[in-house]
């Protein structure tokens, strides 16, 4: 956001124009993606939410229509409307689901506050269906959908696209874990730990 005010009566925010299109959109187009392209991409995202992290803000709707792939190959993360200050966003708010359920994480889904490892959980089922091309939880209503977030753990990708090194499975692993203290600590661990795999 460049500025913000009102000019006769409405309220107005200034903010970037990226030419391009959504992480959705190329994911539509290409149906997945090469591990070396996916990490491409997950990469400027978690320098991104690292930033997020280390201001102190979660997030908490990390998924494909929140990245933006510009024209010019720059990957901006966007809408932080759900966004709140860690010490804000650790409280639960009760019997309201606050994220899209094929990225929320476990702790999340179970009504308790987000972390930046639940950040780190959006990322890395995105990270997987970047790879496969398909989300690793989907079910025929949002509430079997969140049961089997809770309930199931992330398959490897190299389970559905064989050509998925096992340094990137592992990567999904324990980004995905549903226990968040088997998760990286924050989006800056991941992002380390692609760099490290690559």
């Amino acid at each position: 956001v460049f500025d913000q005010g009102e000019d006769d009566g409405a309220v107005f925010l200034a903010m970037e124009y990226v030419e391009g299109r959504t992480l959705r959109q190329v994911l539509r187009d290409r149906g997945r993606l090469a591990p070396d392209h996916a990490l491409d991409l997950i990469e400027p995202v978690l320098a991104a939410l690292g930033a997020a992290h280390a201001a102190g803000i979660v997030h908490r709707d990390v998924k494909p229509e929140n990245v933006l792939v510009g024209d010019d190959g720059r990957v901006k993360v966007a809408d932080f409307g759900l966004a709140r200050a860690l010490s804000d966003a650790s409280t639960a708010t009760r019997g309201l689901l606050l994220g899209t359920v094929n990225y929320i994480s476990p702790e999340q889904a179970l009504g308790e506050g987000a972390t930046p490892r639940s950040d780190v959980y959006s990322a890395g089922v995105m990270l997987y269906e970047m790879l496969t091309g398909v989300a690793p939880h989907t079910g025929a209503t949002d509430f079997v959908v969140v049961r089997s977030h809770i309930e199931n753990d992330v398959p490897a990708p190299s389970s559905v696209q064989p050509g998925v090194p096992r340094s990137v499975d592992e990567l999904v692993r324990r980004a995905s874990a549903r226990d968040p203290m088997r998760r990286f600590g924050d989006a800056a661990d991941f992002h380390d730990a692609v760099w490290i795999a690559r």
